[in-house]
Order: C-alpha cells, then structure tokens, then sequence
C-alpha cells in the first residue's frame, strides 16, 4: 500500500507520519517546504515538494498512491473558506485522475445549521471530498476538542487554569462537547487506511460529553489546583477572543475562530466508531489531560500547534532576496577561538522558552506583553523543546525558517511589526556573526527600527557576548 500523506508538518500530521514511519509503510509526503523534514526521513520517505494549488506537483506526488490523507486548512488566511474550497476540489479531482483508491479526511464535529465559519468550512471540505463516492471512497474522521501535549486546546485550557485562579468567562463555557484524545485520533486515523469497507464513511469520534466548564475543572483536578468559574451572558465574542489571545499563547485571529466556534455544540451524531473500529477504546478526558501533561514533563512533545504556521502564514524557503532588500540592520562578531562550533550552536539554539533571552530577558518580555496587546502571539508560546530545535518550530515569538548543523539559525519575526524581520546566528570563519535583518514597511517601519535603537544596542550586544560566555562555560 502506498501512503500520501499531506499536512505532515501539522499538529496531527507529524504525530501520524511517526507513527507510519515506526510501520514500514511506503510513505510519501507533500510538503512546500523539504526543509521543514527531518532528514531520517527524507532518506527514508518519498519527500515531494508541492502543495494542492501546484497541479503539477499534486499530480506526481498523487501517482500511484492507494491512500491519500488530507490533513490541511488554511485558517491563518483571511480568504480560508474560498481557499479550502479550491484545495479540496483539487485534490479530489487529481486524486481521482491518478486512480486513488481511498481519501481519509480529518475534519471537526457540528451540524451546519449551527456551524461558526470555521467548523462550516471544515464541513463543506468533507462534503466536497466525499462527493463522487462513483469514483473514489472518502473516510471522513470527524474530531472534536483534541487533548494532547501541545495542541490548541490544551494549551489554551492550561494557561487559563494556571494563570486564572478565579474565571469569569462567556456563556459559552457550558456549550457540550466531546473532547478526544490525540492519541485516540491518531489510532482512527491509522486504522482507517486499512478498513474492510467500500462506501464513503462519515465516523463521529471523542469521548465522554461534557461542557467546556467542567473540562477546566477536571484538567484544573489533574493539575492539583483549585478553581472557580462563573459564566456571564455580556461578555462578547470579540472580548473572549482578546481575554484568550492575553492570557494563552494563541494570536487573536485563531483566538476569534475558536471562540465563534465555540457557541457551536461539538457532539457525536453517529455510532459509526464504535461499529467499524471497535478496538479502539477512547480515553476518559482526564487521562488524556494527565498523558499530555506527562509528556510535557517528559519533554517529548512531538508536534505543537504552532509548527509550521502557527497562524501567520507558511514558511518561507528562501530568504535571501528578501534579505537584500533589508535595508536596516544590526550587526554583531565575536571570535570563538578555543571553543567547539557544536557548543556554540547547541548554545545559540536553547535561547528562548524557559531558558529566556539573557540579561535583558525584561525587555524581551515587555514587548511580548505589547505583542498580546496588538493580538500578536507573545512570548507564551515557548518551544517544544527545551534545546532541541527543527525547521518550523516556534521560539517565543520567533519561527525557525533554517538550521544548518553547527553553522547557522535563522528565525523569522512573528510579532506584529511594520515589516518583515530575522534574526540570524551564523559561525563563520571563527566567529559568531549574529545579524539582525530588518525590511521596513513605510515611514512607520523605519520609524519603529529607529526608535527601537537604543533597545537594539543593549539586546543584540549582549545576546551574542552570552551565548560565546555559556558556550566557554
């Protein structure tokens, strides 16, 4: 059987592909960026560049396949709906061209008349999917709120209940939902390429049903704390979506879609999860909680919902006309003379997270607090890892757009500010160059870096002066 895996750098996607990998299967993946695979397994897997808008790619990456996964949406554009419409038509009628046997579609639950746009968009890509069952079978998995060490809902469910030990939050928190484990999500997934069925099928999963209310007093239970909710009818959607964006690590524009979707029930309508994949036993909403907060302890968080995107868009593979525009800059050398270029590399690269930003981790945080307050990230995203970094993970609010092994880091800005801009370590010719890149956006981009000059002498100065003390250490 062979496996086209789309979406492989997503929250669920990279959890899936290791789980195919541990399997043998004859795995293919189509991804934009190669960059952004690890390189066991782009020695081990059939890596296409590509993506669903590219016809020609799709087509190859499509040819010979028996399964196809779709595992993609375009939330972080403002034209999603229009955007997932066309992805999907492509993919269904390329899939069908090259003679795919089998479309399995990770969706989410709800019913259309009560759907937010987020989840009808997510609806109208399954029903386009499924819609010539005469030419090609499609499984669509639907999926609830998703449990695990870094997904969106966990991360959100966890700031609120450590960060607020007193809540006064929207009506919505007594809407029901049946929230699912991410391993229990991974298990249908899996199963559903090899099940004994020829029809389309529509399959609800998740577990007990329960209000978002009593999901943060179970998870506040399974983290030993104390809390105390009180739903109140004023509070507006806009201002949910802000007190989210403030208090938890997702920007306000994933903030506003899942606060709009949450007025929406998220049960299961059909028995079809127990009938075709009884041996899957979901688990209870609190061991899922309990195995996601094990992880994080463990440090083994495979995927976050930040990777890639998180929210702002896709990576981008080559910066370097960009970085010949950059007009503005900042500049820092030091010699490593007697130290190992690994020590400095492994040092560049544990910066953020809980390690900080060094001396002046202070200012670092004040404009993390101004990001939150223009609906920017912040810096309570953290890492995955503590030292550990790959292609598309997030640091603070910092994305990794390249990493060469003992030579270089390159971050990408995702803050909001008037421009585009990187930070990047490089260890050349027994140095540290560590550069900052900066593509203004107007008067009021120049005018941001300029002001932001004092800062920037203090900041860069020290940053690279402590990596190469740390590395000598």
């Amino acid at each position: 059987m062979k496996v086209l895996l789309t979406g492989a750098n997503g929250y669920i996607g990279r959890r899936l592909k290791k789980h195919f990998i541990a399997q043998n299967i004859d795995l293919r993946l189509l991804v934009r960026n190669p960059k952004t695979i690890d390189n066991y397994s782009q020695k081990n897997i059939d890596v296409i560049k590509g993506d669903t808008f590219d016809i020609d790619s799709l087509e190859y990456a499509l040819e010979g396949v028996d399964v196809a996964y779709y595992l993609i949406h375009s939330l972080e554009s403002e034209n999603y709906k229009e955007l997932d419409r066309q992805s999907a038509k492509n993919f269904l009628d390329t899939a069908i061209k090259q003679h795919v046997k089998r479309i399995i579609y990770l969706g989410g639950l709800g019913v259309k008349e009560s759907a937010s746009a987020h989840l009808l968009s997510r609806i109208e890509t399954g029903e386009i999917l499924s819609s010539r069952p005469e030419d090609i079978q499609t499984i669509w998995i639907r999926a609830g709120v998703i449990i695990g060490s870094g997904s969106t809902s966990f991360e959100i469910i966890r700031h609120l209940i450590e960060k607020l030990p007193i809540m006064v939050t929207p009506k919505w928190v007594n809407t029901l939902a049946q929230p699912i484990a991410v391993d229990d999500v991974i298990d249908y997934l899996n199963y559903s390429k090899d099940l004994d069925h020829q029809k389309n099928l529509i399959v609800d999963i998740g577990s007990q049903k329960m209000t978002y209310k009593e999901m943060m007093l179970e998870a506040s239970e399974a983290l030993g704390l104390h809390r105390w909710i009180f739903p109140l009818p004023i509070l507006t959607i806009k201002l949910s979506s802000y007190w989210l964006n403030l208090f938890t690590p997702v920007p306000y524009n994933v903030a506003k879609s899942l606060i709009e979707g949450l007025s929406s029930e998220v049960v299961i309508q059909n028995n079809n999860a127990k009938k075709y994949y009884p041996q899957i036993k979901p688990k209870s909403f609190k061991d899922s909680v309990k195995s996601a907060i094990r992880q994080m302890e463990e440090n083994q968080v495979i995927s976050r919902w930040s990777d890639a995107g998180g929210g702002h868009g896709h990576l981008e593979e080559n910066h370097i006309n960009e970085f010949a525009k950059s007009v503005l800059m900042d500049r820092q050398k030091l010699s490593i003379a007697g130290i190992s270029p690994d020590i400095v590399y492994k040092t560049f690269c544990s910066i953020g997270g809980k390690h900080g930003w060094f001396r002046y981790s202070w200012l670092w945080e004040i404009r993390g607090f101004i990001d939150k307050l223009l609906g920017g990230a912040g810096l309570n995203r953290g890492r995955r890892d503590n030292s550990v970094l790959r292609v598309g993970d997030s640091v603070d609010f910092w994305r990794v757009e390249d990493l060469v092994v003992n030579e270089r880091l390159l971050l990408y800005a995702q803050m909001k500010v008037p421009g585009k801009a990187w930070l990047e370590f490089l260890i050349k010719d027994g140095k540290l160059v560590q550069t900052a890149y900066f593509l203004p956006r107007g008067i009021w981009g120049r005018l941001y870096w300029y002001t932001m000059m004092p800062i920037h002498f203090f900041i860069f100065r020290d940053m690279v002066h402590t990596i190469i003390e740390k590395s000598r250490k």
